[in-house]
């Protein structure tokens, strides 16, 4: 991936070493979900549909951390829900920085600056703010005024206290190539946020909005667009550049959903962060137990328009690695960008 040259000499040598031991299948990040209690109704998500009993329940920080070290991913992504809404969350961190894994907590930052004492910024840190649009089109896709004008003072005031920054996209099909340029140069160029990452939705079962999901074909077409120009060079994208291009459908590739597997309230999830197949109380279970060769295009209806990172960033990393062409090209684009803490 795209990432800081520290971050990436880590992955690369977690990557190695994997290879090394021939181990097949491994995790490059882990999903935690703590909690599925969220303070927004996002028309895109499903988690805050579970019953009241499950919204109030919250992970023990012996727990989170437990699964981390389980998998032995590298990098954890903090999600829900809310993460800002756990009692225990800046503890749960703590103790994942400690061990140095690189740690993103995924918000929407309407709690951040009332939360920040609570954190200390750390190179193995970051906040990733879910930014959907300019104000009117992100306020939309939450459901709540305000809330945009909130998320923008809440990065420059991580930033201000020296906190890495990164911020989440998501895009429906009500986006247009335009609409995708403008909130990201604004983020790039005006906010100046560390990294971004952009998605196309994903057709999540229990989102109460299903109807402005994109296809592959509208996704490609979407980003094709939006990247001309000189666009994705100049912006700070955290991808990897084979991932951009399979957005941009210059290259294809197979879901490798085990790449980043899914621990909740309910256990290891089957098989990806988006689809609940059920779950399991190990990862080893998980990947073992799992039939994988069942999941992707062409297999799984559910996954006929599926491009997100959480499928398919693991497959364009891993054939990173496996190509030295491909390796150069992510090294010239991470020096390029200046990511060298």
């Amino acid at each position: 991936m795209a990432m800081p040259l520290r971050q990436t000499i880590r992955v690369s040598t977690y990557l190695m070493q994997q290879k090394l031991k021939r181990k097949e299948k491994f995790p490059l990040i882990v999903e935690l979900e703590p909690l599925y209690a969220c303070n927004l109704a996002c028309e895109g998500c499903g988690k805050i549909q579970h019953p009241a009993g499950v919204l109030k329940q919250r992970m023990p920080v012996a727990q989170a951390v437990g699964a981390v070290l389980e998998c032995g991913a590298p990098m954890v992504s903090i999600a829900g829900g809310e993460p800002l809404m756990h009692p225990q969350i800046d503890e749960i961190v703590r103790q994942l920085v400690e061990r140095r894994k690189y740690v993103f907590l995924c918000t929407n930052a309407l709690l951040l600056r009332k939360k920040l004492d609570k954190f200390t910024p750390s190179p193995y840190f970051t906040f990733a703010v879910h930014i959907d649009g300019l104000r009117e089109r992100h306020d939309a896709s939450v459901a709540k005024e305000g809330t945009f004008d909130e998320a923008v003072a809440a990065i420059k005031e991580a930033k201000r206290r020296g906190f890495r920054v990164t911020t989440n996209s998501t895009f429906f099909n009500t986006d247009t190539a335009q609409t995708v340029v403008e909130v990201l140069d604004y983020l790039n160029d005006e906010l100046k946020v560390d990294e971004m990452m952009i998605s196309p939705a994903y057709a999540y079962e229990k989102a109460p909005d299903q109807d402005h999901f994109l296809g592959v074909e509208q996704t490609r077409e979407l980003f094709r667009k939006a990247f001309a120009g000189g666009n994705r060079r100049r912006w700070r994208l955290n991808h990897s550049p084979l991932f951009l291009d399979f957005l941009e459908g210059k290259v294809d590739f197979e879901c490798t959903a085990w790449g980043i597997p899914n621990y909740s309230l309910f256990g290891w999830q089957r098989p990806c962060y988006l689809m609940a197949d059920g779950y399991v109380p190990t990862y080893r279970e998980l990947i073992e137990k799992t039939d994988w060769s069942k999941y992707g295009r062409g297999r799984d209806p559910r996954c006929d328009n599926c491009m997100a990172h959480c499928g398919y960033e693991p497959t364009a990393v891993l054939a990173t690695m496996g190509s030295l062409k491909e390796s150069l090209r992510a090294a010239r684009e991470t020096v390029a960008s200046g990511k060298i803490n």
